[in-house]
């Protein structure tokens, strides 16, 4: 939300929910095929006018026989191989990007975009979109204020989406939300609280928490729409996340730089080059209350920081930067005075606390051995297939040198000009000699022989300086 002025963001918020429809005639057919039955037989009633509509599908109500107020999301027909096009179009620029422009290879933007393609695609499947809201509702099953919609299951597939209406405020209308009665710091306080909790207990979020795909009920109740786009995060990511967010939050340095360095892979860094620029970037925020510290920003900042020093963080983190960046930015709309960083530390220490208990201790040890004893059980199978291929003779060592790979180029091109310049000379010394022979046909006055030789000499010799130029000037 931080990321634009507040007049782009107004106009991006129409692309959630303010796509023009399509005509119910449209989508009939395929909502025949895909309930197994004409959709007058299916349900009571069924609104042919669209409640939203989005870029993949469109909303209608509907009851059901039993009363159930029920929505069916439809995706849009012919939509998906659209996207596969985009989709394809994308992963091939990124392609060039990362083989043409070395300086931009470091970001890995064919990994980012294959991030993106699979979470489109998932998003395209709404039976995938029913299972990421079961999964969800599961992990807030003993919570009374967070709620995902019902699913009916048997009305729902690849491309429709059968759920339960969620009749409350809708999370941008923050005039409707005081007229209600509503808290909007409780509101901020417990939605933050819902997404902490999915990414950093659950490993598994909702990855577009904006004001469109939330609903407020009473109580300061809260529910989650549209769960298509959701991230995932390892034991391993979490860890490294919740280290980095310690260490910026406690401003320790060198804390931050092991997680950098470990995302760096087998990038060369300047140590004390990175820990001077770090301890400026922490310096910033010396002294600055947490509630004053714009997360965003803050992110922003450190990103800066990496990327002048060719480091770049894990591919699969760009949903949760977005996430945070969403999170803080609707927060403070329901809450001026919303503290993101206070609102993760509780979550922060009570998932080091609980890395340490005796029991993630004992896991952890435990998974220690058997992958040690995995290595040294396979040791000696390693060993003799070594010794094999040392008899054998077939033994390989690859050694990866640019520098040589460039001086092999430069040698190649070399003899390609000694060679041209062989040639030329044998045109020139054999097109003298056919010079002197008389008769046969002739051009210019010229023997017809000689006159050819001369062109190629000519040419290749033209070829040759250029090529000489052009060696010069790299």
């Amino acid at each position: 939300m931080d990321l634009f002025p507040p007049e782009w963001i107004a106009e991006f918020e129409k692309l959630q929910d303010e796509v023009p429809p399509l005509d119910f005639s449209e989508l009939y057919q395929q909502l025949c095929e895909d309930l197994g039955d004409d959709p007058q037989q299916v349900f009571v009633s069924l609104d042919s006018q669209a409640l939203a509509a989005g870029s993949i599908g469109q909303v209608h109500r509907a009851v059901l026989p039993d009363g159930a107020k029920v929505i069916l999301k439809i995706r849009r027909p012919g939509i998906r191989p659209i996207i596969e096009a985009d989709l394809r179009l994308l992963l091939r620029m990124s392609e060039i990007i990362e083989r043409e422009i070395p300086e931009l290879r470091q970001f890995h933007p064919t990994a980012i975009v294959k991030q993106v393609m699979a979470s489109l695609r998932r998003e395209l499947d709404f039976a995938a979109e029913g299972r990421n809201a079961e999964r969800i509702a599961t992990a807030f099953a003993e919570d009374p204020d967070i709620n995902v919609p019902k699913i009916y299951w048997q009305w729902t597939s690849e491309r429709l989406n059968v759920q339960s209406l969620i009749d409350g405020v809708p999370g941008r209308d923050l005039q409707g939300v005081r007229e209600a009665g509503l808290d909007l710091k409780v509101l901020a306080r417990r939605g933050a609280d819902a997404v902490l909790k999915m990414v950093v207990d659950d490993g598994f979020f909702h990855a577009d928490p904006h004001p469109g795909n939330i609903f407020f009920l009473p109580q300061n109740r809260i529910v989650f729409i549209d769960t298509g786009m959701v991230g995932r995060l390892s034991e391993t990511r979490r860890v490294q996340v919740i280290d980095l967010i310690r260490a910026l939050v406690s401003r320790d340095t060198a804390g931050v730089i092991d997680v950098l360095i470990e995302w760096s892979y087998d990038t060369i860094v300047s140590e004390d080059s990175l820990t001077n620029d770090i301890d400026t970037f922490l310096d910033n925020y010396h002294g600055v209350p947490l509630k004053n510290i714009n997360f965003a920003t803050m992110l922003r900042d450190l990103t800066t920081t990496i990327r002048e020093h060719s480091l770049v963080m894990p591919p699969d983190l760009a949903l949760l930067v977005k996430v945070f960046i969403t999170l803080e930015g609707f927060g403070r709309q329901l809450n001026p005075d919303f503290d993101m960083i206070g609102a993760a530390e509780p979550f922060i220490r009570r998932s080091i606390h609980a890395r340490y208990q005796p029991q993630a201790l004992a896991r952890r040890g435990i998974r220690n051995l058997a992958e040690l004893s995995a290595v040294v059980s396979g040791l000696p199978r390693d060993l003799r297939r070594m010794v094999k291929t040392l008899r054998r003779g077939s033994l390989q060592f690859n050694v990866e040198l640019n520098r040589l790979g460039h001086f092999g180029k430069e040698l190649n091109r070399a003899a390609n000009r000694l060679t041209v310049g062989l040639v030329t000379s044998a045109l020139i010394i054999g097109t003298s000699i056919v010079m002197t022979v008389q008769g046969g046909p002739k051009v210019f006055g010229l023997p017809f022989l000689g006159f050819i030789g001369f062109l190629g000499a000519g040419i290749s010799g033209v070829w040759l300086l250029i090529s000489i130029w052009r060696s010069g000037k790299d």
